[in-house]
Formats: C-alpha cells, sequence, structure tokens
C-alpha cells in the first residue's frame, strides 16, 4: 500500500503547470506490459513501432505535455500502482486533475485481471469525479483478424458495462477503442479522447464546415503535427484511408521542408523543421517573437484527389482532400483559409 501511495504522490510531483494552475491531466493505466510505454513513445516522441519492443516496464510514474491548441499532460502509472488500496488525498487530488482515464487491455493475453482491475478503478474514479471520461483502449489488435477484433470488443464491452450495472452506475462515459501503434487506429482513439475535452470543439466544427462548403473542399481535419491527433474535423463521413493519407501528408511536408532553408539567418541559427527539433508557426503576436514563415504543400494523388496543408498556429496544420476540379480555384482556398487562420488566432487569445 505505501508502494503505491507513493507512485501516486509521485505523479502529482512531477506533475507541470500552467500560471500557477495545474495543467488538466488524461491518466494513462494498464497493467504491466499492456502497451502503454508503446502508445506514449510513439506517439509523443516519434519513436518507431519496431522500436518499442526494446522498452523497459515502467517503474515509476511518467508524464509527457502535449503543448497545441490545448494543453493537456499525459500522466502514465506503472502497471504495478494499485490505486484503489486505500483512500488518501493524493488518489482524490490525482482524479479530480484528470479529465480523462485511457486504460489499455491487451488483446491478446488473457483480459480477466485487467477488466477486474478496470473495474474497481472505475468504481473509485467516478466516485470522486463523476465528470471523468473513461476510455477503454483494447491494444494490440494487429495480429487479429477483424472478426476477432469485434468479437474482443463485443466482448469486453459487455462484461464491463454489466459489471458496472450490477453495481448501480447507469451513466459512467464509457467508451471503447480498437488500437495499434503499427496503424493509425491509436491515433484516432487518442484524437477522440482530446476532442472530448476541448471546449471550442464545435465552434471549430462549425469553421471547417463553413471552409469545406465555400472551398470545394470534401474533407478537412485539423491536426497537431507533432503528434499526429487532430483536434477537429468537418461533419463530413470520416473513413480510415482518408485520414491515413492525411497523417502520412503531414510527415512527408515537414521532411521536405527541413531539405530547404527559408533564409541565412535561419540557417546560421541552426534550425530545422523536424522531429523534436521542429518549431511551431508563431502568428507574431507573442512579445516580440520573430514570425517564421508556415509550411504548406500541395499534392495530386493518383486516384485524382487534390491534398492541401496549410499551417495554422501553435503548431496546428489544415489537412484538406478537394477534387482535381478545385484546382482552378485554388486562389479561393487559400483566401478562405487564411480567414479560418484568423479566426483561430482569435479562439486561441480567447482560450
Amino acid at each position: 500500500m505505501a508502494d503505491s501511495r507513493g507512485m501516486v504522490s509521485e505523479a502529482l510531483t512531477i506533475s507541470s503547470h500552467r500560471q500557477g494552475q495545474p495543467i488538466p491531466k488524461i491518466l494513462l493505466m494498464g497493467l504491466r506490459r499492456c502497451g502503454k510505454s508503446s502508445i506514449c513513445q510513439v506517439m509523443f516522441h516519434n519513436m518507431q513501432p519496431l522500436d518499442t519492443l526494446y522498452i523497459e516496464s515502467t517503474s515509476r510514474p511518467a508524464a509527457t505535455v502535449f503543448s497545441s491548441f490545448i494543453d493537456f499532460e499525459v500522466v502514465e502509472l506503472p502497471g504495478q500502482t494499485n490505486v484503489t488500496d486505500g483512500w488518501n488525498d493524493d488518489i482524490e487530488k490525482l482524479f479530480i486533475e484528470s479529465g480523462a482515464l485511457i486504460y489499455v487491455i491487451d488483446s491478446q493475453d488473457e483480459y480477466i485481471n485487467s477488466l477486474a482491475n478496470l473495474h474497481s478503478i472505475i468504481i473509485h474514479a467516478v466516485q470522486i469525479n463523476p465528470q471523468i471520461n473513461i476510455e477503454v483502449f483494447i491494444h494490440k489488435v494487429d495480429d487479429l483478424s477483424e472478426d476477432f477484433r469485434l468479437d474482443a470488443q463485443r466482448d469486453i464491452t459487455q462484461r464491463v458495462t454489466d459489471e458496472l450495472l450490477d453495481d448501480g452506475l447507469l451513466n459512467v462515459p464509457l467508451s471503447f477503442h480498437l488500437t495499434s501503434i503499427f496503424d493509425h487506429s491509436v491515433y484516432e482513439a487518442f484524437s477522440r479522447v482530446v476532442q472530448k475535452k476541448l471546449p471550442q470543439l464545435a465552434t471549430l466544427e462549425n469553421l471547417l464546415n463553413v471552409v469545406c462548403q465555400h472551398s470545394g473542399i470534401e474533407k478537412a481535419f485539423l491536426f497537431d503535427i507533432k503528434s499526429k491527433i487532430f483536434v477537429a474535423t468537418d461533419s463530413s463521413p470520416m473513413d480510415v484511408p482518408t485520414y491515413e493519407i492525411c497523417t502520412d501528408f503531414i510527415d512527408i511536408t515537414v521532411d521536405m521542408n527541413s531539405l530547404y532553408k527559408i533564409d541565412s539567418q535561419d540557417q546560421n541559427a541552426g534550425a530545422k523543421n523536424t522531429g523534436d527539433d521542429y518549431e511551431p508557426y508563431s502568428s507574431g503576436q507573442e512579445g516580440g517573437k520573430k514570425e517564421s514563415k508556415p509550411i504548406g504543400s500541395t499534392t495530386r494523388l493518383s486516384n485524382g484527389l487534390i491534398v492541401h496543408l496549410q499551417q495554422m498556429v501553435k503548431g496546428l496544420a489544415l489537412v484538406c482532400l478537394m477534387r482535381k476540379e478545385s484546382m482552378p480555384k485554388i486562389a479561393l482556398v487559400e483566401y478562405n483559409i487564411e480567414f479560418f487562420r484568423n479566426a483561430l488566432e482569435q479562439l486561441q487569445q480567447l482560450a
């Protein structure tokens, strides 16, 4: 019990603060070797999925700060941490400061123990913070067939909801996601988690709908460039291949941009626009900070679709898919995107 309480206290100690207030947290929990560290390393530290095979099991709490249109902190707790073992102020504070709790289940292993651990955590978490979102990542599904993936999701969903109903918990904010670090599913699932904590989500979606309607754009995403999390998209249906194309195009654009210098001053300063050294575009409104040129790119796919990327504020990028008939109107598209950029800046100032 003492060790578990020490883990919780350490998780609170390493947390970051913004203007004296703690940054909102997303808790990442699960049993040992379920894939928590791999998710963090791939999403926030640009590690290749195969390299995660050599990651050691997490022994101490670890925090990763996500700084984009909104700021939040992902706090990973080791698998041996038992936050339900006893009741203390640290446990209560940890759940109160967390807007979401992600619980990772290894779908390739026997998950009975994981479900029992998840059930006890949910009971404690919702008692302390009824508004906390519980997100279950059914992880490592890359080696499972489509039928087995759906069967595992149905089985886990049924077991968890039945146990909660037996305890009289009827309205727990609970979601289930099939994820893997070897495809884009973990990025999409994490994006859904972040969007639930974004107060400006409805406004961003309306703005994207307006841009698409008046620019001949079929689908638009607002991505965080570094993590590939999309903070918003328009209301048109989204399919996985489209999402994958957009995320891959961000990587290509950033890599290509790093090959070319903007001016000699940037070269002498050793500035790079790739990987962890990537400098997000600034709107120039932050205390005399020099404004850098936003990246942008357009390409035509083999099926005739056009992919257009424009960097926005605070490390965001607008990625649009258009038909080739929209290319003669690209000046109008960029004109409308500039208005969208200005709206983002105003929303950022209000936030």
